[in-house]
């Protein structure tokens, strides 16, 4: 086996040469440099097994330093060195990625127990990075990017659900993964080797929705020139995944209730029920439980899907798997496009980490895919991002965001819609309560809306009678 490379980045000489007169030996290849500018370009050309940065630095302090790390080479342990031993500072270097820290002045012998124990971590890290990929590989989760608790919990639940017959309903904002999640639980069931058959239900009008998941015979309707089998007869045996299930009509509910619950399909116009056998999967990026309480989705169909529920966190709360997405995505753009990109430059994976995301992996693997395809160099720089910056106020999307295919066009359409009709929603109420004295009963007869409905929008929209009558 070779050395094990370390890199030292410190302003000072003194630290500089006493790393190297101290790691000097058969065991580790020691090279230094004195600013984290200067670390950066070795970074680009040579790969190392360690990195020892001091915090404070003029030009590029130590913080700079460890993000740049994750974005040229993100498995790199990182050792900073402090002189302000303040819980702040090693909060802060912990969170964005360092292994360990160490306060001067410093013993040899502290400092080698510090690089023992991040070496070790580097390797116990590497061992369960193989793991999962024997595992994603074994149970189909190769499509998914992820090694954060949350993912965790989808993995396992996956897992858990694929050997059962048992309705799915898969929650998250679009763009999420919800389609991923149906697959891997089909490519996980006994089912694996029958049909998995998707259907978007926001995509077809009411009557055309009726024929494409219960058929129809001929001449049922006007156009209906040939007898078609629905996608509830064309699964069987499998898995039939309904995306977007949330903008079934309600005449539409009832029918899908009745053949969940007998598991039999009648098509249109015909009269002898068909025996069905299928698996379920549901997905939808809004509330089911608030449109039940608003009287738009039905409340037994809502029970009858949500036996297995699963819920997909947006990426803004895992953001500790962007660096992993943002490695995969550049590697499967580099052999797509022939590039060899090496890495992301500081203020590119900065940015990304506190970008919101509202598209979620969709927009972060669009927007890999669009830098990697501008850059000119084998870096990829912020402005070859494309991305709008953020200044602070809450909208519904990035001011200057432009989607860039059909799906983030839809998803924005729908932040922006739902935004404004919750907008209204509130005024509707609150005008309906100031002219009733904030009267629950009276604002709900007057607005004819049933007294629990009533409620449960108060709920859903955040008012609150009691703090209005404590002003």
């Amino acid at each position: 086996m070779g050395k094990i490379a370390i890199l030292v980045v410190d302003d000072e000489a003194v630290i500089r040469d006493g790393l190297q007169r101290t790691l000097a030996g058969d065991r580790f290849e020691v090279e230094t440099c004195k600013s984290g500018h200067a670390a950066i370009e070795l970074l680009q050309d040579k790969e190392y097994d360690l990195i020892i940065t001091d915090l404070k630095m003029p030009g590029m302090n130590g913080i700079e330093v460890l993000k740049a790390v994750k974005g040229l080479q993100p498995d790199i342990p990182v050792i900073m060195i402090t002189g302000y031993a303040t819980v702040d500072t090693a909060v802060e270097a912990m969170k964005n990625g360092a292994t360990d820290y160490i306060t001067k002045p410093f013993t040899p012998q502290q400092i080698l127990e510090k690089i023992e124990r991040s070496l070790e971590q580097r390797s116990v890290m590497i061992d369960d990075m193989f793991l999962k990929k024997e595992i994603t590989s074994h149970h189909g989760f190769d499509a998914f990017v992820g090694e954060s608790r949350e993912m965790q919990k989808v993995y396992r639940r996956i897992i858990q659900v694929a050997s059962s017959d048992s309705t799915v309903l898969i929650t998250g904002e679009s763009g999420t993964g919800k389609e991923l999640v149906a697959r891997a639980i089909h490519r996980n069931s006994p089912r694996r080797e029958q049909p998995f058959v998707a259907l978007d239900c926001s995509s077809l009008a009411e009557n055309l929705l009726e024929s494409e998941l219960f058929g129809h015979v001929k001449g049922s309707f006007t156009g209906a020139i040939q007898t078609k089998m629905g996608l509830f007869r064309v699964a069987d045996g499998g898995t039939l995944f309904l995306d977007e299930v949330a903008n079934i009509s309600m005449s539409t509910q009832a029918k899908l209730l009745r053949v969940l619950q007998e598991r039999m399909v009648t098509p249109i116009g015909g009269t002898q029920p068909i025996p069905i056998n299928i698996h379920l999967v549901a997905a939808t990026n809004r509330s089911l439980k608030s449109m039940v309480s608003e009287g738009s989705f039905r409340e037994d169909l809502f029970f009858r899907l949500n036996i297995i529920p699963i819920d997909l966190p947006p990426l803004r709360e895992r953001k500790g798997d962007i660096s992993l997405m943002i490695s995969h995505f550049m590697r499967k753009y580099n052999a797509d496009f022939g590039k060899q990109i090496r890495g992301m430059a500081p203020d590119a994976m900065a940015f990304l980490e506190e970008y919101p995301f509202p598209g979620n992996v969709r927009e972060l693997e669009n927007t890999i895919e669009r830098a990697v395809v501008l850059a000119e160099g084998d870096i990829i720089h912020k402005e070859d991002l494309e991305l709008a910056e953020r200044d602070g106020q809450e909208s519904p999307v990035p001011s200057a965001y432009v989607p860039t295919s059909a799906e983030e066009l839809k998803e924005m359409k729908r932040h922006i819609r739902d935004k404004a009709v919750e907008d209204i929603e509130k005024a509707f109420v609150i005008s309906a309560l100031e002219r009733n004295n904030w009267n629950v009963t009276h604002a709900a007869e007057e607005t004819g809306i049933l007294r629990p409905n009533f409620q449960g929008m108060l709920k859903r929209l955040g008012i609150s009678i009691k703090t209005q009558f404590a002003k």
